[in-house]
Parts: structure tokens; sequence; C-alpha cells
């Protein structure tokens, strides 16, 4: 395992389960793309239209810390798509990381941090 990563683990009755914080990250970009009135994810704290993350760079826009006793802090660079009321969808943001990352790793973050960045307005299609 890469030494520069740290990972979540869980001491089982025969071994041990570790879980990578990029898994974490990429749990929580899911969770993030579920949540009505997400424009999308931004590779850092600053708006820019060429920072929002497609699929690719999924958990870029996803910053996961794991400290003592395996205590979960998660930040999440966001974009609100024009017209939607920004603390609603930074609320359900907040729980939606919550809730997947609880569910996926039996831990619940004990931060979760929602930095909203900038407000889009949703691509609409080309006109032929």
């Amino acid at each position: 395992m890469a030494e520069s990563k740290d990972y979540l683990t869980q001491t089982q009755e025969n071994g041990s389960i570790q879980i990578s914080e990029d898994v974490i990250a990429s749990i929580a970009a899911l969770a993030v793309r579920e949540v009505e009135g997400v424009y999308g994810l931004s590779a850092n704290a600053t708006f820019d239209l060429s920072n929002i993350l497609g699929k690719k760079n999924l958990r870029n826009g996803i910053r996961v810390k794991i400290g003592e006793n395996e205590e979960l802090s998660i930040a999440c660079n966001l974009v609100v798509k024009m017209g939607s009321a920004v603390m609603t969808v930074a609320k359900n943001v907040q729980t939606a990381i919550s809730d997947a990352v609880t569910a996926m790793t039996g831990v619940r973050p004990a931060l979760v941090n929602v930095n909203v960045c900038g407000v889009a307005t949703p691509k609409t299609p080309a006109k032929n």
C-alpha cells in the first residue's frame, strides 16, 4: 500500500479492513452528484468554469482527512446551479455525504464541510 495515503482501519476478529481515503472521497463525490441543485465539484475553492470536474476527476473536489482514533473529516468545493437555494443544497450535500460514507464504511464522519465556491447556469443543448 502507498505510504502517502491514509487509511481508515477497522479491526475485525480475523484481521483488519483498510479503506483508502481515495475510496472515501469517491463515495462522497458520488453522493454529491445525486443531490438536486448541484452543478458540480470544483478542484479548488475559487470558482472557474474550467475547474468544474467531470466524471474522470470525480474525487478531486473532495478532501478527506483521517485523524486520530479513525476520525473522518470531509470537505468539498461545490458549485450550485443558478436558481437553487444555496443553503438548502449545501445542507443536503452534507447529509448525503455523511449518510453515504456511513452506509458504505460503517464510520460516520465527524465533520462534513461544504464550501460553496460558485453558482453556474446549467448547460443548454445547442440548437441546430
